[in-house]
């Protein structure tokens, strides 16, 4: 049987087809429909979400260490988080095989920098496959599972967001059933103390000897002989790239097994080729290997290191030809920047703290990080998941120590708070400054696609379970003066800031209120009611002053021609913001 898969739905079925049993992540674009889709696999493998990389990697190690076949899933910035159990995991090897995927995102289409994370292997000195295509994405699982327990190593497997996202035809198999390996006892292995890990280091450097021959035969490193005059090594979505430039006109060295590099094979393709170019997305992984080898050959200086490569700029750097495209006036298309939905729980939230002078925001990653966007402008800052607390909270007290008339104000999301921000209010409350902390509760993951957390009362295969009340996870980290309120009320939501700007200590203001596009469960309908509506202007009324418009509701738009603003039926959902902005009644719930 044949399907028409993402790379992501192919690792799905590629784990499912390996005999996984365990597969943990943290949800990040372009990673997450990885665990959603082995989640559907309920009777074979256990799929959890976990509250962050950290975790989901160290869950995944039990379960290999347990005997069981076991992957985690994560963007490439998710790899930053979970380096930490990564790195000693390749001194200990596995027990059943362990897979680690980084979904890396060349171009920065979601995410907060550009890199690559093919170094992560070379660093930890752990095998690493590439897949170029949904096929492939699928095979290599079955692949990596038998190299890991063949070496005894966990390996990395890097996708990129054209793989992950791009669909191709796939063949499907059955269920490799490999059973569950016993658990011996075994600290010579397992326990990581010094004099221990001394012992792993020499042999995790046995292992990459081991691994580097396995490269030069593996069939995941191939060659397609055609013309001599032009050779070209690549891997990953590259690879399909350059042969839709390239065709059958060049010679290719194909690499799915990029670390230990198979330089013996390298070699062999070098010598035949009268120019070797290296094609590659992102950093001069393979080039600079290549060239440290004393292999001739051409990379970075035609190929750009960054942004997302395409046939277009592969063909203009190599070859100097440029594709004709569609020509049009690009100044007659509309700028269209992402923008709060129409009915967000966090507008009303901005459109106050907006109004705050002598105020630093520290915003984090999330729906939320648009609260910086114009007409808003309501942010100053956004580093990394689960900092904006602890960035927060370093700046408070330089404005403190120096006497500055600046309070700092940090935004987190409800799934970014269980992820890491736990920690960064937990360093608020242990040094004492008087950080304001907005935890902007959602009920779900919002970004990128609603997945559960630990404070939604559901697993990720669908199982009821403990939610978390966040109000009381950050009393028991020290917080003592914390508020709960209603985003979409303004004149709560001036008070609790009014409120938690008049302390001089740690505060914490959660706003509780459902995403837009939740699906509601029947706890949220318990809880918040059939609060979905239209408003509409009453044109009598409405004298165009925009203070409407400055809460940025794409529902909301201005008429020029008769002067009034108007709101879009189909999007509004009557969160009522709009209602209470305007300064003459002149709109309302409709029906009301």
């Amino acid at each position: 049987m044949r399907k028409l898969l993402t790379g992501n739905e192919a690792v799905a079925q590629g784990a499912y087809e390996a005999g996984v049993t365990f597969a943990a992540a943290y949800p990040g674009t372009p990673s997450t429909e990885i665990l959603e889709n082995i989640a559907e696999f309920k009777k074979d493998i256990i799929a959890e979400w976990a509250p962050n990389e950290k975790v989901a990697l160290e869950s995944a190690i039990g379960a290999s260490i347990a005997g069981a076949r076991s992957l985690a899933a994560m963007k490439m910035v998710g790899v930053n988080v979970a380096a930490d159990p990564l790195f000693s995991f390749a001194y200990t090897g596995v027990n059943g095989g362990m897979l680690l995927i980084t979904a890396d995102d060349p171009g920065l289409h979601s995410s907060q920098n550009e890199q690559d994370n093919r170094y992560y292997a070379k660093f930890a000195k752990i095998p690493m496959i590439e897949p170029s295509d949904s096929q492939e994405s699928k095979d290599m699982i079955k692949v990596a599972m038998e190299i890991s327990e063949k070496f005894d190593t966990p390996v990395l497997m890097r996708m990129t967001t054209r793989v992950c996202h791009s669909k191709s035809i796939v063949e499907i198999g059955e269920r490799q059933e490999v059973g569950k390996k016993p658990y011996v006892k075994n600290l010579a292995k397992y326990d990581l103390m010094p004099a221990i890990s001394r012992k792993l280091r020499a042999q995790l450097n046995g292992r990459l000897k081991e691994l580097e021959q396995y490269s030069n035969e593996t069939s995941l490193n191939y060659f397609e002989w055609n013309e001599s005059k032009i050779g070209i090594i690549t891997s990953g979505i590259a690879y399909q790239h350059t042969k839709e430039v390239f065709d059958d006109t060049v010679s290719y060295l194909k690499l799915g097994f990029t670390y230990p590099l198979p330089l013996m094979k390298i070699r062999e393709f070098a010598t035949k080729m009268e120019t070797l170019y290296i094609v590659e997305e992102l950093e001069p992984y393979l080039e600079e290997q290549i060239k440290q080898a004393g292999i001739a050959c051409i990379g970075k200086e035609k190929i750009p290191n960054m942004y997302e490569l395409n046939p277009d700029i592969i063909a203009k750097s190599l070859i100097g030809t440029e594709r004709q495209r569609v020509q049009y006036d690009s100044a007659s298309i509309a700028s269209r920047p992402p923008v709060l939905c129409a009915g967000c729980p966090h507008r009303g939230f901005f459109y106050e703290l907006s109004k705050i002078r002598n105020v630093m925001v520290s915003g984090d990653i999330g729906c939320y990080a648009l609260g910086g966007s114009a007409p808003l402008s309501a942010k100053d800052s956004a580093i990394c998941m689960g900092g904006a607390p602890s960035i927060a909270h370093g700046a408070q007290k330089i404005f403190n120590k120096f006497n500055e008339n600046m309070r700092v104000v940090a935004t987190i999301g409800d799934s970014t708070f269980f992820h890491t921000g736990i920690n960064s209010i937990m360093d608020i409350a242990y040094n004492n400054s008087n950080t304001i902390t907005c935890i902007l509760d959602n009920r779900i993951t919002g970004m990128t696609g609603h997945q559960d957390h630990p404070g939604t009362g559901f697993t990720l295969q669908g199982m009821p379970t403990k939610a978390l009340d966040i109000a009381a996870v950050v009393k028991a980290v020290g917080i003592d003066h914390v508020r709960v309120i209603n985003p979409l009320i303004l004149s709560t939501v001036k008070s609790a800031l009014e409120w938690a700007l008049s302390l001089d200590e740690p505060s914490v203001i959660i706003t509780r209120w459902p995403c837009v596009l939740k699906k509601q469960s029947q706890i949220d309908k318990d809880e918040f009611g059939n609060y979905m509506s239209t408003c509409e202007v009453k044109e009598e009324k409405c004298i165009g002053c925009k203070l409407c418009i400055w809460t940025g509701c794409p529902a909301l738009r201005f008429d020029k021609g008769a002067r009034k603003a108007k709101i879009d039926p189909v999007q509004c959902v009557a969160c009522q913001v709009c209602v209470q902005v305007c300064p003459q009644k002149a709109i309302s719930r409709v029906g009301e």
